[in-house]
């Protein structure tokens, strides 16, 4: 099956940029969404993100005008819709939205239209729990920001065909992204698992006063980050010896911090209503200005990384 126009539902942090790593590849997208002023908003950002591309050689000014001329902004579901051969979901994580959604997309779709989710709360068989074309849906999970970050996760079920799934992984193949696909549909995917171990012992060293906050940072950054950006954590162990990690772990593990709850100071700030940079302050502070500085500094050296990586 060819994918020749796709549509994506939800316009905002994820759905801007899904729209855009589809235009960008030179397929035409309608991207749906309840407001205008949501549409215009993200048509700015696509057009920034674009311009940062440009800046750094990646693409050239016609390019960038051609990727915009090839997105098309609706309010109207059905007409975003309805000639789509691939649609993406990318509204908020609440389930019942959801399979209002997929009902609506079960009688405006053509027949033969894959329907994709990015959710990365819910497993697949929820998803589908109350639709009649199971065999057609599925899960592909990218990150954020999801015009730069190039894995996707694909989260498939038993119902859903060979065919479904093969034209996901060249879609996803030809935009420029790594698919993944899992065998299993368990909580939390993989990368938000080993994302969330991490986070949750960065933490416990926190509270422990082991370091500051941006010292942890830089363990990560500068240590494992820095491997893992071409050699992940199971192929580290192997460069590493597997008899060496043995030790390691056993040592370790008993040490690590096992606790089944989010953080206590994670709790504690986001009771007291410091969420990071959405409110300025989180376990760092932060100024409108050097919000909008370090977005910047990060796209530009996630762009800089996919060079390297290329």
């Amino acid at each position: 099956m060819e994918i020749k126009k796709i549509a994506v539902i939800g316009s905002g942090v994820m759905g801007h940029g899904i729209a855009q790593s589809y235009a960008l590849a030179g397929i035409p997208v309608n991207l749906y969404d309840i407001k205008e002023e949501f549409l215009k908003q993200a048509l700015g950002l696509v057009q920034s993100n674009l311009t940062l591309l440009v800046k750094e050689n990646v693409i050239t000014d016609v390019q960038k005008q051609d990727t915009l001329k090839r997105i098309r902004t609706s309010t109207n579901l059905e007409q975003s819709v309805k000639d789509a051969d691939f649609v993406t979901e990318a509204i908020p994580e609440i389930i019942e939205i959801k399979w209002e959604l997929y009902a609506k997309l079960e009688r405006f779709c053509k027949r033969e239209a894959i329907i994709a989710s990015n959710t990365s709360t819910f497993p697949i068989s929820k998803l589908i729990e109350k639709s009649s074309t199971a065999e057609r849906m599925l899960i592909t999970h990218f990150f954020n920001p999801a015009q730069l970050v190039p894995l996707v996760e694909i989260v498939k079920h038993e119902y859903v065909t060979d065919e479904v799934l093969d034209t996901t992984k060249r879609l996803l193949v030809k935009i420029g992204k790594t698919p993944i696909v899992l065998r299993k549909d368990v909580p939390g995917f993989i990368a938000n698992r080993l994302q969330a171990a991490v986070v949750r012992e960065a933490f416990h060293l926190l509270e422990a006063g082991v370091a500051d906050a941006e010292d942890i940072d830089k363990a990560v950054s500068a240590g494992p980050g820095f491997r893992w950006a071409f050699c992940g954590p199971i192929e580290t162990a192997d460069f590493g010896g597997l008899d060496t990690w043995q030790r390691v772990i056993d040592n370790l593990a008993p040490e690590l911090d096992q606790r089944k709850t989010a953080p206590t100071l994670i709790t504690q700030k986001v009771e007291q209503g410091k969420l990071g940079t959405k409110t300025g302050e989180g376990i760092y502070q932060y100024e409108e200005e050097t919000v909008a500085e370090r977005i910047l500094e990060r796209d530009t050296n996630f762009i800089r990384l996919a060079k390297i990586r290329q």
